[in-house]
């Protein structure tokens, strides 16, 4: 039951890292207000590391900058790892 939740929180917090990126990329063009860094990648590295890193590229956005690169990463494999951990663990 712990895996379904921490992976259902996993898709979610990437989904919404991904729509962040779009969003600021969308309001970059436009010339609007825009999402703070600081957000970006704390979505980054509080759960949706992969859907940050999927946002970058394929909305072309702060690819530019290595710390997106690096801190997005961090949070993907640090996150998909305790996936792996707690899934490897014997709840009862």
């Amino acid at each position: 039951m712990l895996i379904r939740i921490y992976a259902l929180f996993q898709f979610l917090m990437s989904a919404a890292a991904f729509a962040l990126y779009g969003a600021d990329k969308h309001k970059a063009k436009a010339k609007k207000w825009r999402i703070r860094e600081s957000t970006l990648l704390g979505f980054g590295l509080a759960g949706g590391g992969v859907g940050a890193l999927l946002g970058m590229h394929v909305f072309r956005h702060k690819t530019k900058h290595w710390y997106f690169h690096v801190l997005n990463w961090i949070g993907a494999v640090l996150h998909l790892a305790l996936l792996f951990w707690v899934a490897a663990q014997k709840f009862e």
